[in-house]
């Protein structure tokens, strides 16, 4: 079994159902959760995702799925949306949210802290920047490594 390899083929599947029905294909993950796999896409619209859409959508793609049937774990498909909290994994979330305010939370603490939040200024393949006044007085550049990164998403002031 290689996650990485179904992951990629549902998306291959995936992409063209979500594009033709006027949907964005936010992810697509293969987990393991108290003993059952979970095949899960992950889709979005302006103006937010119904029930109607992801029955819709997973509809196709089981269609497509049965007939492929290149995954041997039995598994449950899940369509839903990312929800507000969605992480930022590909380089359009990182566009869409260049100069708002994300939280990142680390796997291990840098500068004595492990949960940041600031302004995303930049990126790359191997660092995440956020403009931030966390522990100074004035707002400077703090840059992340990727690897330590467990988290990043948008930050919304409830």
């Amino acid at each position: 079994m290689n996650k990485a390899v179904y992951e990629e083929k549902t998306e291959q599947l995936l992409l063209p159902i979500t594009e033709a029905g006027g949907y964005e294909l936010v992810d697509v993950e293969f987990v393991k959760e108290g003993g059952s796999w979970y095949l899960r896409g992950y889709i979005d619209k302006s103006g937010g995702v119904t029930v109607d859409d992801c029955e819709r959508v997973s509809r196709s793609l089981e269609a497509e799925l049965d007939r492929e049937d290149f995954i041997a774990e039995p598994y449950i498909l899940e369509i839903s949306s990312p929800g507000l909290g969605r992480p930022l994994k590909k380089e359009k979330d990182f566009v869409r949210n260049k100069g708002k305010d994300v939280e990142i939370r680390l796997f291990r603490p840098q500068e004595h802290e492990k949960n940041w939040e600031g302004t995303l200024s930049d990126w790359d393949a191997h660092t995440i920047t956020l403009l931030t006044d966390q522990g100074t007085a004035s707002e400077r550049d703090v840059t992340f490594s990727r690897e330590n990164i467990a988290l990043i998403r948008e930050a919304f002031d409830w």
